[in-house]
């Protein structure tokens, strides 16, 4: 019998770095949902140089991954993007089953309220929903990537993992931390770890943005794993005590729904597990 085996001929992985780019590239469109990406923006972010950046982006266009829009030449995700984004919501829909109590806990607390999850060793942050107090804070928006333990929902991400993968993840943002978050050195992120994980929550006291504060909870899937964060962010003023310690029960209440629905999904999808 014939064994197959990978092909390591030079064209095989000319071809292998291609598909790892251009989906590097749809990495970063859909990272800018709303505004989109300029050429020179995915040229900068890439590292590649342009030439190459429009043949892969002409190549997600063709696919329907990418459409581009013709007043303003940004990039946004295409209408197939949206079709295998809505097959993988079945598996993978936290959000869908978020926004409801995320809206709830904004109106609750008129502060902005937000969805995270894990993506390698950041935190992508899924949604944000606004509260009514008129004054918001905007470090955490849509889209955007933090290294985790930068930030409340990230950071009380990264508490929630073995210790073996909070120092996996400090080494490997080491360089960006220094680069872009020079007042939060990986000595520091550690100190935190312990601190969220005795308090059983995270607390961002203006530590990226200042006057930016934040809370947050990591949430969990029916089998222990982590599934994601929510958190809130407000003004300095308004996560002082006693209302921090009303704004953490809020959250904690929040999670658990979220929690309690992500249950009865998994028992839905497994039946054979359930008890007799």
């Amino acid at each position: 019998m014939e064994h197959t085996r990978e092909d390591s001929s030079p064209g095989a992985l000319a071809g292998s770095q291609s598909v790892d780019r251009a989906l590097a590239l749809l990495g970063m469109v859909g990272r800018r949902p709303l505004e989109g990406a300029s050429l020179g923006e995915l040229v900068a972010e890439s590292g590649l140089n342009k030439p190459t950046v429009r043949r892969l982006m002409l190549a997600l266009i063709r696919n329907g991954m990418v459409e581009q829009n013709e007043q303003t030449r940004r990039y946004f995700l295409g209408e197939e993007s949206y079709i295998l984004g809505t097959f993988a919501a079945h598996r993978h829909g936290l959000l869908e089953h978020s926004y409801e109590t995320l809206a709830r806990l904004a109106q609750l607390t008129g502060d902005a309220a937000f969805l995270s999850i894990r993506r390698g060793f950041s935190a992508l942050c899924l949604h944000r929903e606004e509260g009514t107090y008129p004054i918001r804070t905007y470090a955490l928006m849509t889209g955007r990537l933090h290294p985790l333990g930068v930030g409340a929902g990230s950071l009380a991400m990264l508490a929630a993992l073995p210790d073996a993968e909070v120092e996996a993840a400090l080494a490997a943002n080491a360089a960006r931390l220094g680069a872009d978050y020079p007042g939060l050195p990986p000595e520091q992120i550690r100190a935190r770890v312990a601190e969220t994980r005795a308090q059983g929550y995270a607390l961002n006291p203006g530590l990226v943005f200042p006057d930016s504060w934040g809370l947050g909870v990591a949430l969990r899937r029916p089998d222990g794993a982590l599934a994601g964060a929510l958190s809130l962010a407000a003004i300095e003023s308004r996560m002082q005590q006693p209302r921090r310690e009303e704004l953490v029960g809020q959250l904690r209440a929040a999670a658990g729904t979220i929690e309690e629905t992500l249950a009865q999904l998994y028992a839905a999808a497994h039946p054979h597990l359930r008890r007799s």
